[in-house]
């Protein structure tokens, strides 16, 4: 039980970390609430919550590994490098991918709601 605390510490400081050092992180974090908000306001139904929290989810935690991978990357070698540069491209570009099919949903599940007002 103590080696998973532990774990579970060692992630929290990951998530604090992250949050309040990296600007991509604060970011999406503040997409996320803005997002989350618009489901209250909306009163969206369990399904679309369900998308919802999974697309945040998904787009949160690939930030986070990009992140990481950056990180690592620039430790083992601070300088340019081909292969390195293409593993920092293509995690990123897996952020990219998750955030623009993140829209689409949110777009899908929100504009019905956006044009019922009008």
């Amino acid at each position: 039980m103590k080696r998973f605390i532990n774990r579970v510490q060692y992630a929290l400081q990951g998530w604090t970390a992250f949050f309040a050092k990296e600007t991509h992180g604060q970011i999406q974090l503040i997409v996320a609430i803005i997002v989350v908000a618009t489901g209250f306001y909306f009163s969206i139904s369990t399904t679309e919550w369900m998308l919802l929290l999974l697309c945040i989810g998904l787009v949160l935690a690939l930030e986070m590994v990009n992140t990481a991978v950056e990180k690592l990357a620039d430790r083992v070698h601070p300088d340019h490098h081909p292969q390195i540069g293409l593993v920092k491209d293509v995690a990123a570009g897996a952020v990219l991918w998750a955030s623009v099919i993140s829209v689409v949903i949110g777009l899908m599940i929100f504009i019905p709601y956006v044009k019922a007002l009008l």
